[in-house]
């Protein structure tokens, strides 16, 4: 078995520990939420008590709040440019998803936020978002200014070193996170969500808002 074979395995290995340690604290956390009744044919998520301010640097290497991104929807991921499998996996369902809503699509930010800004600095970030959506922000910043994102939407991860391999990799978990225009969390989407079931649930939320 080759090193890049290896890689890709163990990053897959690396998604499944992430969820599975990630579950008892999502569970704590929407226990305590009250999800909107979802109408017919809409999956239902629930919300989590997550976000809040921050400031970061963007992909064209702007820095940015959490204010430039109020007034829409805004669907966030967070993950690294290395990683093998899951992040492209998710990144792609966002995209396709906003690609689903049409012409509503325009009123939802989707945004890509590395946990690794070590190497994922704003040209690596630039390029990388490009391969998923034309609109896709990439937000990156220093290890200080990503730590204090990813405390505030309470994201895990860790860096992962291993002597045998090339590159390491960041152990993280993997929920995609759809904030309103009020910078609230709208639901935590768990991994395994369809274009579809993620596009039919942002649609019913502009709907609720009469922005459809």
């Amino acid at each position: 078995m080759n090193r890049r074979m290896l890689n890709v395995l163990l990053g897959a290995a690396l998604g499944v520990i992430a969820v599975a340690g990630y579950v008892a604290w999502t569970s704590y956390s929407q226990s305590s939420q009250t999800a909107r009744p979802a109408p017919p044919g809409v999956p239902a998520f629930a919300k989590a008590d997550v976000g809040g301010p921050f400031e970061v640097v963007d992909h064209g290497g702007r820095t940015v709040t959490h204010e430039d991104f109020m007034g829409q929807f805004t669907v966030y991921y967070f993950g690294f440019t290395f990683c093998p499998d899951v992040c492209p996996t998710e990144l792609s369902v966002i995209a396709s998803a906003v690609d689903l809503l049409g012409d509503a699509g325009a009123q939802v930010q989707p945004v890509f936020v590395t946990i690794d800004p070590e190497r994922d600095t704003p040209d690596m970030m630039a390029d990388y978002v490009d391969l998923f959506h034309p609109r896709m922000i990439g937000l990156t910043g220093s290890m200080e200014q990503i730590s204090e994102m990813a405390n505030a939407f309470r994201v895990y991860y860790q860096k992962v070193e291993d002597d045998d391999f090339q590159y390491y990799l960041m152990d993280h978990s993997s929920f995609i996170y759809v904030m309103d225009p009020n910078g609230e969390n709208a639901a935590l989407i768990p991994p395994g969500t369809t274009p579809d079931q993620l596009a039919a649930f942002i649609r019913s939320q502009l709907d609720a808002r009469g922005t459809g």
